[in-house]
């Protein structure tokens, strides 16, 4: 039988830079949110053997190496089931863009395999299966505003925003995440060798769950959001005024100034917050109203940069509108 699933983007709403840890990642604090951007996913279970993905992306892999087919080796060999499997991606997400869609791509195939094989594995379960592929995974077991802790691959569910509007900027630029956290990692010996003034990297992280948690909260303007008769338009001056910013941006628009440039189209166009998503190349940025948010994504490419809108995604919707 075939299965079909969307598999949702995600940005960051800020993320914060730890140290290097034993294992060899980073430390890290980030708020994930899902988008209703999305690629699409059909996955297939007949007699026999075997993992067989297809796309006709030429940079999505369709080896082992493929998320998809990681994570559905590991599902059989846990299941002890035997099938023969293939995943076929419709891609419209882009790749090493910073939403997340090879991770997104591999939780949607964990889904629809359970619902192929009609059997089910526990949550628990799930959460190994998810971590062990990629740190981004397990956000994608939860969807909606989630918390990223350890490597991000510890997520915790926050309460849902609301259906903010967001326009994504996608720049035909890949932009590879070991490699600026390569760059990340030589500024920060840099920085020490100079002797600058730097917080402790515990101090930043505590700085970043404490600004985040005030905006969320919407104490930084001294209004509750929730209460607020315009909680959207609450949230985005909070989110301004909470100072929540990407670390990657440090290193990234160095190296990729044109997504610096595009970070101030969107600004210019009127989100009330624009950041890098992950450690891009995609950048987005939050407005007021959908229609605020249609004409920056027509001003965005009437300037040459491709970029659509969107809207934040809650938890129920997101496993609501999943399958298609």
């Amino acid at each position: 039988m075939a299965v079909r699933l969307r598999s949702f983007a995600k940005i960051n709403l800020g993320l914060v830079i730890g140290p290097r840890r034993d294992d060899g990642f980073h430390e890290l604090r980030t708020l994930y949110q899902t988008l209703a951007l999305h690629d699409r996913l059909t996955v297939e279970v007949a007699k026999g053997t075997g993992i067989e993905i297809r796309c006709a992306h030429p940079q999505v892999p369709t080896d082992e190496s493929n998320t998809c087919h990681r994570i559905a080796r590991r599902m059989l060999e846990t299941m002890k089931v035997r099938a023969r499997v293939t995943i076929t991606i419709d891609k419209r997400l882009p790749v090493q863009g910073g939403l997340g869609a090879a991770s997104s791509n591999a939780v949607a195939t964990l889904v629809a395999l359970e619902r192929a094989l009609k059997k089910r594995l526990t949550a628990a379960q799930h959460l190994r299966l998810a971590a062990e592929v990629g740190s981004d995974l397990p956000l994608f077991l939860v969807g909606g505003a989630v918390l990223g802790l350890g490597r991000g691959e510890v997520v915790l569910p926050l309460e849902d925003l609301p259906p903010i509007p967001c326009v994504v900027a996608t720049p035909e630029i890949g932009v590879s995440t070991a490699q600026a956290f390569a760059d990340w990692d030589r500024e920060m010996a840099a920085a020490r060798g100079a002797k600058l003034t730097l917080s402790e990297p515990s101090d930043r992280m505590r700085e970043f769950c404490r600004a985040s948690f005030a905006w969320l909260c919407g104490t930084p303007t001294g209004v509750p959001a929730r209460r607020s008769r315009n909680r959207a338009e609450a949230l985005l001056l909070d989110l301004v005024r909470a100072g929540i910013e990407n670390d990657f941006e440090r290193v990234v628009f160095p190296k990729y100034p044109e997504l610096g440039v595009v970070k101030k189209a969107l600004a210019g166009a009127g989100a009330r917050y624009a950041s890098l998503s992950g450690s891009g190349s995609a950048v987005y940025g939050l407005f007021a109203s959908r229609p605020a948010a249609a004409r920056a994504a027509r001003k965005l490419a009437a300037q040459g940069i491709p970029a659509q809108g969107t809207v934040l995604l809650s938890r129920p919707e997101y496993w609501l509108r999943m399958s298609f």
